[in-house]
């Protein structure tokens, strides 16, 4: 039986998986053309399973080298004759799946390999690889996966000013190369040279300036992940709405291939005593949480059956679980990045928290790492988050790393008079929070409101729902002026919308934007928290009730 997969290499014949043949097939014309490019995305984006399947996509037409650089050890790249070994060896170890090498290559090849003592350098490896490109009957195509394992060095610099080499020389003398060069890592190697020159020697030119740009999707579409949720259900038949589950899933990870795994595996394994003690009593699917027992498990499963599972409820309990896991090594792989890198860490939460649009600048060195690093993408010409589960476990961050120490100890303690009936008492909340900021009136003003105002309410909501809840923020709200704010919370949704005081006009408009999302989420109720510097203002909670629909405004 296939189950859901989030460790390592996706297998179609082990693994429910969204078909890839439409990226196989761009994938394809990109290397009939004779192209180099690099595949660079984040960590656990699907990079390594679309290169399998690429490689046996194309070899009935081409021999295709492929390896991994984790292969090669940093020693490796010490010098170019300890490369040139170790590349060789790579290669010999990969003979079986490669196929026929020409007898005259795989004995240089043995050759420069089995030294004891290395002395071929890089021009020497290439003098072999043309000879191979020319006695081959099918053209060659060289995959490289995780180049990251190189690129801090300059031993693959002039690696890569080879294959540059190679390929300006296959176009202006019809000299025997490689047909197509892919490479695959997190890093873009075209950035290279600012990484790992010396302060001395000013490189303007990056020696992989030959590929072209790669603009393939490489995301799981609504339509992809429908037919991986479709291949599921003729296996379990757990009545589930496909549409609607596949929908939301892609909605809150964009389509990011673990994240999509990683609700789907958690719905199937976890989400219900009986399939969760089946898991731990014998399966072939490997548990991510290491300590956990089933016991703890069961205790926090809310459904009875797979098809209670297989709900909009279900996918939102378990993105609950996944923010809450302190093992995802994803998760770990970024927070690292933003330790190294505190200015990115900081354009990220002016972004969240203080609402700050971000205009795309394809020049600017911070936008390139966010990018590149997966944090961030790029939507009409804005970046925003990369997805919904990035951006609501940032916000568990930053809101955990807050100076309002007094204003988490405060919500903790007054916790359970904001649950009735297993339902959250959000006007109560509301109440609670406007007269837990009374004490500080005498500082606010406009620059309270703009930068602090939201980050205090997060900061008092986020131990009343936390282990329970989670909350996410709509994107094209998130400004200066305005943030709607969605709870999920035992399968409900509360929307509150936060904003700073404009006028009465202004908060009319808000009513209505405010109603649009109510319509949108199909609730009769919705709360409204403003933010008003004008010194007249009453505040406190009002209840009132247009065209419909039930509104809660608070004012601070």
């Amino acid at each position: 039986m296939r189950y859901f997969n989030t460790e390592g290499l996706c297998n179609p014949s082990k693994h429910y998986m969204v078909d890839i043949t439409e990226r196989l097939v761009e994938l394809r014309k990109m290397i009939d053309a004779g192209k180099y490019f690099v595949i660079n995305r984040g960590r656990q984006y699907g990079k390594t399973t679309t290169l399998v399947a690429l490689r046996k996509y194309i070899v009935p037409d081409y021999v295709v080298i492929g390896l991994d650089f984790q292969g090669i050890g940093n020693a490796g790249f010490a010098s170019e004759e300890i490369f040139v070994q170790e590349f060789c060896g790579l290669i010999l170890r990969r003979k079986q799946i490669i196929g026929d090498i020409p007898f005259e290559t795989e004995n240089k090849l043995s050759e420069y390999a089995a030294k004891e003592k290395p002395i071929v350098r890089l021009s020497g490896l290439f003098g072999v690889l043309n000879e191979w490109c020319a006695l081959s009957d099918k053209p060659i195509v060289l995959i490289i996966d995780e180049v990251d394992s190189a690129t801090n060095n300059q031993v693959f610099l002039d690696f890569l000013a080879q294959l540059r080499e190679g390929y300006l020389m296959r176009e202006s003398d019809d000299i025997p190369t490689f047909q197509s060069v892919v490479l695959a890592g997190v890093t873009d190697v075209k950035h290279l040279k600012s990484k790992i020159r010396d302060e001395d020697q000013k490189k303007v030119n990056s020696p992989w300036n030959i590929a072209v740009d790669f603009s393939v999707d490489m995301s799981l579409s609504e339509e992809g992940i429908r037919g991986m949720l479709a291949e599921y259900e003729k296996d379990h038949e757990t009545g589930m709405d496909i549409d609607r589950v596949a929908k939301v899933v892609r909605d809150y990870t964009c389509g990011y291939p673990y994240l999509v795994s990683k609700i789907c595996q958690l719905i199937d394994r976890e989400l219900v005593p009986q399939r969760d003690a089946e898991n731990v009593i014998g399966t072939s699917v490997i548990q991510e949480r290491g300590t956990k027992c089933a016991g703890d498990s069961i205790k926090n499963n809310r459904f009875e059956t797979l098809s209670d599972a297989w709900s909009e409820d279900g996918v939102d309990e378990a993105v609950k679980q996944i923010l809450s896991d302190g093992n995802i090594f994803l998760f770990e792989s970024l927070t690292g990045k933003l330790i190294n890198k505190p200015e990115l860490k900081e354009r990220l939460r002016r972004m969240l928290l203080l609402g700050e649009a971000v205009d795309y600048l394809p020049d600017d060195d911070e936008q390139k790492q966010l990018i590149l690093y997966g944090f961030v993408r790029i939507v009409n010409n804005k970046l925003v988050m990369a997805n919904r589960i990035f951006e609501m476990r940032l916000y568990r961050q930053f809101v955990g790393e807050t100076k309002y120490d007094d204003l988490l100890q405060m919500a903790a303690s007054e916790k359970n008079i904001f649950i009735e009936d297993g339902m959250l008492n959000v006007p109560k909340i509301m109440e609670h929070f406007i007269n837990s900021q009374k004490i500080i009136r005498g500082e606010m003003n406009e620059r309270f409101l703009e930068e602090e105002g939201r980050e205090r309410f997060l900061t008092y909501l986020s131990p009343i729902i936390n282990g329970t809840g989670t909350y996410s923020v709509e994107e094209q709200t998130r400004d200066r002026r305005r943030m709607d704010v969605v709870i999920h919370y035992l399968g409900k949704r509360y929307v509150i919308e936060l904003k700073i005081w404009r006028g009465e006009r202004y908060n009319e408009e808000g009513e209505e934007q405010l109603k649009g999302y109510l319509d949108y989420f199909g609730l009769d109720t919705g709360y409204l928290l403003s933010f008003n510097f004008n010194e007249s203002k009453r505040s406190g909670v009002e209840r009132l009730q247009i065209d419909g629909k039930t509104l809660y405004e608070g004012i601070v």
